[in-house]
């Protein structure tokens, strides 16, 4: 899952969310370094990719992007699974996307001192093209899929996935629906054992 899906499947605690949110630049045992709900964020995250990456329904959907974009399907997957989150935000949360993300931009800026380098250097770009809101929109989302082909070295043109997405659009939605409600039920759990480690 992307951004928009770890932040979510963080509930409502500021530093598991931030723990969460940059867990992929935090190696090994690296998250010993933070505090304890940052810890339990970053641990959240990696049963989070671990139970992604094994599923059923989601391995379903990357199958359909492997042949033209191999290893960088997974990650055009995230992003389109984090669009139909944000398309749907209504369903899964009681506020509105936008303020839900403005709040947590906020969050992050008010905790800059204890976030990853990687994080700090990545911040303002998230802020200023609004990441998070931007998954919401096939428009946003081109964006999105052009910067992370950018930083890739334009391996792939991941931003060409767009035309996979359109085409097996209800497919990828029903499969997101299906695996995600199953993913939040795997959260809330795993956050529970989480919390009796501490």
């Amino acid at each position: 899952m992307n951004y928009l899906a770890h932040i979510y499947l963080s509930g409502e605690n500021e530093y598991i969310k931030i723990g969460n949110f940059m867990a992929d630049s935090v190696r090994g045992k690296q998250y010993l370094d933070f505090q304890i709900d940052i810890q339990k964020g970053i641990l959240l995250h990696r049963a989070i990719d671990s139970f992604t990456d094994t599923h059923t329904t989601y391995r379903k959907s990357k199958h359909r992007l492997h042949e033209k974009y191999g290893h960088y399907s997974g990650v055009i997957m995230d992003i389109f699974y984090d669009h139909f989150l944000a398309k749907n935000w209504k369903k899964y949360h009681s506020e509105n996307l936008e303020r839900y993300t403005e709040k947590f931009y906020k969050s992050l800026q008010k905790n800059y001192d204890i976030l990853t380098e990687k994080t700090k250097n990545q911040l303002p770009y998230m802020i200023d093209r609004n990441w998070l809101l931007s998954y919401a929109t096939l428009a946003g989302l081109e964006i999105i899929l052009f910067q992370m082909d950018y930083r890739t070295h334009n391996r792939v043109n991941m931003q060409e996935s767009i035309v996979e997405l359109e085409k097996f659009y209800s497919e990828f939605e029903e499969e997101f629906t299906l695996f995600f409600s199953e993913l939040i039920t795997f959260s809330a759990i795993k956050l529970k054992e989480i919390d009796l480690l501490f």
